[in-house]
């Protein structure tokens, strides 16, 4: 297909399966304020958006209480839960196709630009991005419609059609619309064929091979 030069890709759910470690830090973090036994389920939820806001709306935490969760979170998070985590099958051999074919590669993702770069660095995939728009520790600039309108800003992409997200989650998606561009879904990450669809994606993909369909 080909329409595209510039493709933005989120990275967990996307790129890699960092639920492992994810789940685990949260459940570390929360045993600090007294609660446990939290469902896989609910905590998975909190995978997309950024952290601090996900303690609030969850948990009713205030601005001030959600930053010790975070502080907590990350306590565990930088040692050994950034590493409990793998690229999607597939993966790996999708970016040099992409790369090599032409496509300008992005990352853009909430998660904090100093894990985001550890991230894509340990696991290779660092050479395929030629910008990383990520958020911030103080999770100020996190919003994914930030994220996708610093990555077309930096650069310079005006012709929107020309580009494409790539996501698991809603707020992909709706950064995306909200920024004029065009969006594939995937279902092998943390959301939904109903969340996909009901925030608008361009496209669903079910799998990684379905991306490279999409795009070549």
């Amino acid at each position: 297909m080909k329409k595209y030069k510039y493709v933005l890709f989120d990275l967990d759910g996307t790129l890699t399966d960092s639920e492992p470690g994810i789940l685990a830090c949260l459940k570390h973090s929360l045993a600090y304020f007294g609660i446990t036994g939290e469902s896989d389920e609910k905590l998975r939820r909190m995978i997309g958006p950024p952290l601090g806001q996900s303690f609030m709306e969850l948990y009713g935490f205030d601005e001030e209480t959600a930053l010790v969760a975070l502080e907590k979170y990350r306590e565990r998070y930088t040692v050994t839960g950034i590493y409990e985590n793998k690229v999607y099958s597939g993966i790996s051999e999708l970016l040099p196709r992409l790369q090599t074919a032409g496509f300008v590669l992005i990352l853009a993702t909430s998660k904090p630009e100093v894990f985001a770069v550890r991230v894509i660095q340990h696991f290779g995939l660092d050479k395929y991005f030629s910008f990383i728009s990520a958020g911030d520790l103080e999770q100020k600039h996190s919003e994914k419609v930030d994220i996708i309108r610093k990555a077309l800003a930096v650069n310079n992409i005006t012709e929107l059609s020309e580009a494409v997200m790539i996501g698991d989650r809603k707020f992909d998606i709706n950064g995306a619309s909200l920024c004029g561009i065009d969006s594939i879904g995937v279902l092998y990450g943390y959301g939904d064929r109903d969340e996909l669809e009901a925030a608008g994606a361009t496209y669903i993909a079910q799998n990684v091979e379905d991306i490279e369909s999409l795009l070549l």
